[in-house]
């Protein structure tokens, strides 16, 4: 069997790793950004330049999508120059953005009428995960173009299930980032409330990690929240679109999120702070704000004090 060519649209903090995964499982790779820096460090590696999504798409048999939201997936695919000017029976299209489902659906639809397949392919698992190819993938779509996109998939996650038909991928990405989100305001209540009552907040980790309590969130982003730095795996401003869709989609299907409602406004409040560029586990800032104090400054002679 041939190997396909892979196109692969947007470059960022996830793109970028995935990109080189693909490549190192064997698949030619065409990619395009509007960072331009970002285009030429993966063409140094072996990938091949492109110059719109609609040429990346046209010389490619599979298109990867990987961007910030609904309004550029949609810019991507159906704007001018886009994707979709290339639409033709037997192509594929991967989007691995995390957008609203009725854009996902409505993108879908639209591939399908060209002869094409559209999955909806959001995932889990941060830069860390992305990086060492072992992310969290949800698919939305038929089961034949699920079949087709599987070995790909596989060159850069672990954790690959086909959940339903289109749309339904983004369904579940929602429900992952509400649990996400509501897992980092947990840890966040725990680490500065231990701290500010005198305990080490790594020793602190350390307990939670042994027992019921144990999270991916301590796991990949302790030393953030331990260290008050907050370079982004995953930004602030993104999870609150993720967290806006699934809020979204409670009020369409009538579901009350109120512990999601809650830490939705406590981002909020982090992004108004000018901390929307931090990562996720930022949201530890709003906590210690409201507690007046940082778990970074966090000392035994202190507490003894």
């Amino acid at each position: 069997m041939t190997t396909p060519s892979i196109g692969l649209v947007g470059l960022g903090i996830m793109g970028r790793p995935m990109g080189r995964n693909l490549m190192k499982a064997g698949y030619p790779l065409t990619v395009h950004d509007v960072d331009r820096r970002a285009v030429d460090e993966l063409v140094a590696e072996g990938a091949t330049a492109g110059t719109s999504p609609r040429q990346v798409a046209a010389e490619t048999d599979v298109l990867i999508t990987m961007l910030p939201d609904s309004p550029q997936v949609s810019e991507v695919y159906a704007g001018p120059d886009g994707a979709f000017e290339a639409l033709r029976p037997g192509w594929l299209a991967i989007d691995m953005s995390s957008i609203a489902p009725a854009t996902a659906r409505d993108l879908a639809a639209r591939a399908a009428a060209g002869g094409a397949e559209m999955l909806d392919a959001p995932v889990s698992g941060g830069d860390k995960g992305a990086i060492a190819g072992t992310l969290s993938i949800m698919v939305g779509g038929s089961g034949e173009g699920f079949a087709r996109a599987l070995p790909i998939l596989e060159a850069m996650g672990k954790t690959i299930v086909h959940v339903g038909p289109a749309g339904a991928g983004q369904v579940v990405k929602v429900c992952n980032q509400v649990v996400v989100a509501v897992v980092i305001e947990a840890v966040s209540e725990a680490l500065v409330l231990g701290a500010k009552a005198g305990v080490d907040p790594a020793r602190i980790a350390d307990v939670l990690q042994g027992g019921l309590a144990q999270t991916k969130v301590l796991e990949l982003r302790r030393e953030n929240m331990l260290s008050g730095r907050f370079d982004p795996g995953f930004r602030i401003r993104l999870h609150l679109k993720d967290l806006k869709n699934a809020l979204d989609l409670a009020r369409q299907e009538g579901v009350a999120l109120p512990a999601t409602a809650e830490v939705e406004q406590l981002m909020q409040a982090a992004r108004v702070a000018g901390r929307g560029e931090y990562d996720h586990s930022g949201l530890l800032t709003v906590v210690e704000d409201l507690a007046r104090f940082r778990v970074a400054d966090y000392t035994a002679d202190a507490a003894d004090a």
